[in-house]
């Protein structure tokens, strides 16, 4: 855990710097490298491990300052987390800082700013409401635009002299467009669907935007396979009126599902939109031109990296337009590397290979340079470079501690196994060092979250997985064999295994994989079967505790960070408008597939821990379990972190979590 985090990584559109945030035991703050040489320095000073996050870097025009948020709520949405329960409180704040140095001048309290290409001013939001501000020192922040809806994704006009946004009205959305010089606001193309996503022409005549239809289905966590297909509308920027460019085909793809990107649509060269989509069964870009007629609606787009099962992930735009550099674990399933492709489909070619992983890709400014975020099995996330034929060499090797531990790391074996109903199951397995094949050992299961996410042979690219995989080497340094499980629902092995039958709320088939899981280890020779215990986070946690409730004859012991214990009470967090008694089945199966279901057959002790202000998983989940525990008799340690959230801010607690569970296991498995 002494390694820091790097995140946000983002080009400059001029002078070819890049940034990034790195998160250094707790402490976040904004890295940055210049032309030629590269040399990554610390541009802010934050030194305290306060849980303040730093995202949404934005440069100005000229490449020379860029503007940041520190604070806030980047996931939820909600009022201004506080975990280090500070008593002057915090706020959500915008700021400004210049690579020339000096400290940072604050702008405004908000969020998302948007810097006009004249590099004059700033648009962003404050309650979801859209300001603008003057960037010279003294300028104060005013309302621009007074509207309905929660305004969202600002993106101004190549000049500058219009803005673009998304107005999400609860059931439908529209995008809308400010013209400054008239004073004039003109919706595009309105209907009841869900439009998101304006992309700008180069011209500024025209916006290209995503509409995916209304639905009144109020579920979550529950397989959707197909929908009523989603469309790529383009409109006239200055009336409003618009047409259907293309959508998706009916079967697989017909539902959208996005790509990790600034944009989901790219206004690439010779007028093509590149996007994501899943015809195949598996996430892969297409691009379609905007100058077919209305009688030509039915182009066919063009692939632009090979079919096969393997999904792309994260993506960006060349500086000229002409190529998009994006991340897939194309021919090795269990890691990312780097591409790029032309937006006509041509010339597609790997960037980086081998055991490394590689993600978040951005080209520099001069088109010379990619920058990139990059790990492996023993050394974790750091910022990266590579110009031309050249090595992939580290941004900030400095940054890196130099007592970490990489040699001491084990390197986890790729293992696919059978679940209890058949499906094959990828994982990965950490041996402990020097273990002893005649010898048994404890074992460990962890789950991830989400469960839109797939661990990986190395260090991952999202912080709280990163963290995770540190815990899986800790516990192997312990003597462990641990086995990291790609359950069923996440991500990597296309749309069918995502949108898995009666996964979540809807059956929890994902419970064949726990199993399946525990089976394996407890056919090893080198694991003593009266030893295996489950920890995971969040749908993790779900996992943890219906592993444990309906198997505790398997499963010894748990570590149940944030779970989900009754899924008719998490659905509403995430959908609103969920009423479990409109549909009194629905609600049914839910809670049947809920651990609380279960929890007569609960035997085997269990670690909950949980922050109290969590905006994913409320905390009621834990209260009600352990009152559930309680009735049972079933032995439960709690530790509570006041003010902190669903994937903790501070590295206080992280590291306290992890201590607490690698006792806590140590006690029931190794005593």
């Amino acid at each position: 855990m002494s390694a820091p985090f790097p995140s946000d990584l983002t080009a400059a559109p001029q002078g070819g710097a890049v940034a990034w945030v790195l998160d250094q035991h707790g402490a976040r703050n904004i890295w940055v490298a210049e032309a030629p040489t590269y040399q990554g320095r610390q541009l802010t000073h934050y030194s305290a491990d306060d849980g303040q996050e730093i995202a949404e870097i934005t440069w100005t025009p000229d490449g020379r300052s860029l503007l940041f948020v520190r604070g806030g709520d980047f996931e939820m949405h909600r009022d201004d987390p506080n975990p280090a329960s500070l008593p002057q409180g915090v706020d959500q704040s915008i700021w400004i800082a210049t690579l020339t140095g000096g400290a940072p001048r604050k702008l405004a309290e908000g969020t998302q700013p948007a810097v006009s290409p004249k590099g004059d001013r700033m648009a962003f939001l404050r309650k979801d409401q859209i300001w603008s501000m003057d960037l010279q020192d003294g300028a104060k922040p005013s309302q621009l635009i007074h509207a309905k809806g929660e305004a969202s994704e600002l993106r101004w006009s190549p000049d500058g002299s219009q803005l673009a946004f998304v107005s999400t009205r609860t059931d439908h959305s529209f995008v809308a467009v400010y013209n400054s010089a008239a004073q004039s606001l003109v919706y595009l193309d309105p209907s009841v669907d869900r439009d998101s996503a304006p992309v700008w022409s180069p011209d500024g005549k025209q916006i290209a935007f995503l509409r995916i239809a209304a639905s009144t289905r109020a579920f979550a966590f529950g397989p959707v396979r197909a929908g009523q297909p989603w469309s790529i509308r383009l409109a006239d920027a200055g009336t409003g009126s618009g047409r259907e460019l293309w959508h998706a085909s009916e079967g697989p793809g017909s539902a959208f599902h996005a790509m990790d990107a600034a944009n989901q649509l790219f206004w690439g060269a010779g007028d093509r939109i590149v996007f994501p989509w899943e015809r195949t069964g598996w996430l892969h870009l297409y691009s379609i031109s905007t100058q077919d007629s209305i009688s030509q609606q039915g182009q066919t787009p063009k692939p632009l990296n090979l079919s096969g099962e393997f999904e792309i992930e994260h993506a960006s735009l060349s500086a000229d337009r002409r190529t998009v550099l994006f991340s897939s674990n194309q021919d090795d399933i269990d890691r990312r590397h780097l591409w790029r492709v032309s937006v006509l489909g041509e010339n597609l070619a790997p960037l980086t290979t081998g055991t490394g992983i590689e993600w978040s890709p951005v080209e520099t400014s001069d088109g010379a340079t990619v920058a990139m975020l990059r790990s492996d099995a023993r050394n974790p996330a750091r910022a990266a470079m590579k110009t031309a034929s050249a090595d992939v060499r580290d941004l900030a090797p400095d940054a890196i501690p130099a007592g970490f531990p990489a040699s001491s790391l084990v390197v986890p074996q790729p293992v696919i196994l059978s679940a209890a109903d058949g499906l094959r199951i990828h994982a990965q397995l950490f041996m402990p060092p020097d273990a002893n094949p005649n010898q048994q050992h404890p074992a460990m299961i962890f789950f991830h979250g989400g469960s839109r996410r797939q661990m990986l042979l190395g260090w991952h690219y999202m912080d709280y997985y990163h963290n995770a995989y540190a815990m899986n080497q800790y516990l192997a340094s312990l003597g462990y064999i641990v086995l990291s499980v790609n359950y069923r629902s996440g991500i990597g092995y296309g749309l069918d295994f995502r949108e898995a039958l009666n996964y979540g709320a809807t059956g929890a088939s994902e419970y064949n994989d726990v199993l399946g899981a525990g089976l394996y280890l407890r056919s090893r020779a080198d694991v003593d079967p009266k030893r295996i215990g489950l920890w995971g986070g969040s749908y993790g946690g779900f996992l943890t505790a219906l592993g444990l409730a309906r198997a505790s004859d398997l499963f010894a012991v748990g570590v149940d960070f944030h779970g989900v214990h009754d899924w008719n009470t998490v659905i509403g967090n995430f959908v609103p408008a969920y009423n479990p008694g409109k549909d009194v089945d629905a609600a049914r199966i839910a809670f049947e597939s809920s651990p609380l279901a279960s929890v007569a057959t609960w035997r085997s002790p269990v670690l909950l821990i949980h922050g109290d202000d969590d905006r994913n998983v409320p905390f009621h989940q834990t209260v009600a379990l352990v009152e559930a525990l309680r009735k049972q008799h079933v032995e439960f340690q709690e530790l509570i972190f006041p003010d902190e959230i669903h994937g903790f801010l501070t590295e206080k607690r992280w590291l306290q979590a992890y201590h607490a569970a690698a006792e806590f296991l140590g006690a029931h498995l190794q005593p």
